[in-house]
């Protein structure tokens, strides 16, 4: 099987040492070397095992991402919040914050909705990276070290791997406290896949689509005072931040390009 025809449920499927043989492949590709292959065995909110791989090229390691068809976004339809996320949202409009009259509201604004896609099997930076130019100036810095931006699908895809879950860890979070305030928080595992993602609500990470901003909202949350559980939300993997990636690509944006990053991505 080449790399290209690689699929993500075909990945779900392999035992441990089929998995290896596939990263070493990938790592010849791309003139890297595996740094490490890891079965997850107990992946809670999937009910499968996940093989995590990591590859290192020139000083960045990248961890391997399959693709094939994949389904994306939240069902908001098939999710009913926990009577204590629905009070904690209604103490947040009660402040003056939130986009509709009721936590599935105010979701339906921000949330990427469910869909079905088909990607290409990549390797994807385990760590997001600041930016060193303007948004628009970064695909041909990548491009010139052999790199790209991901989509925002490609993102979402690395960040949840096939979780249907609010975050990439489960429908829960903490509402006693905020990202900020929880060192030892659910945010700080490494992904499925093996990413460092969606674990700082103060990054926003950038991909090719201008319309989105991914795992996390520049500290706006923290700071606002929104409340525990939208203090969580910057982190929901189909959280795509219309509305602050509006302010991000306008004219304004430009003030806030220190606080910006991306995930580099490696074709195969």
């Amino acid at each position: 099987m080449s790399l290209a025809d690689l699929t993500f449920d075909q990945w779900r499927s392999f035992d441990l040492s089929t998995a290896r043989r596939v990263a070493h492949r990938a790592a010849d590709l791309a003139d890297g070397r595996v740094v490490a292959v890891e079965a997850v065995e107990a992946v809670e909110c999937l009910g499968v095992r996940m093989h995590q791989v990591r590859i290192e090229r020139g000083a960045q390691e990248f961890a391997l991402v399959p693709g094939g068809a994949v389904t994306l976004g939240f069902d908001l339809d098939a999710w009913q919040p926990t009577p204590e996320q629905a009070a904690d949202y209604r103490e947040s409009l009660e402040q003056g914050f939130g986009y509709g009259p009721d936590l599935r509201a105010h979701l339906a604004q921000v949330l990427s909705p469910r869909r079905r896609v088909t990607l290409e099997t990549v390797l994807m930076a385990v760590e997001d990276e600041d930016l060193t130019e303007l948004p628009a100036d970064m695909p041909a810095v990548l491009a010139a070290r052999g790199l790209r931006m991901p989509s925002s699908d490609e993102w979402e895809h690395a960040c949840g791997a096939g979780a249907n879950t609010l975050f990439r860890w489960g429908d829960d979070c903490p509402l006693d406290r905020i990202p900020y305030d929880d060192p030892t928080g659910p945010q700080h595992q490494l992904s499925h896949l093996g990413l460092r993602i969606a674990y700082d609500t103060y990054r926003m990470e950038l991909t090719s689509d201008v319309t989105a901003v991914h795992g996390g909202d520049g500290g706006e949350s923290a700071c606002g005072g929104y409340g525990h559980l939208l203090g969580w939300l910057p982190l929901a993997t189909a959280n795509r931040n219309p509305f602050l990636a509006e302010f991000v690509h306008g004219p304004e944006g430009d003030d806030v390009c220190e606080d910006l990053s991306t995930r580099p991505v490696l074709v195969l």
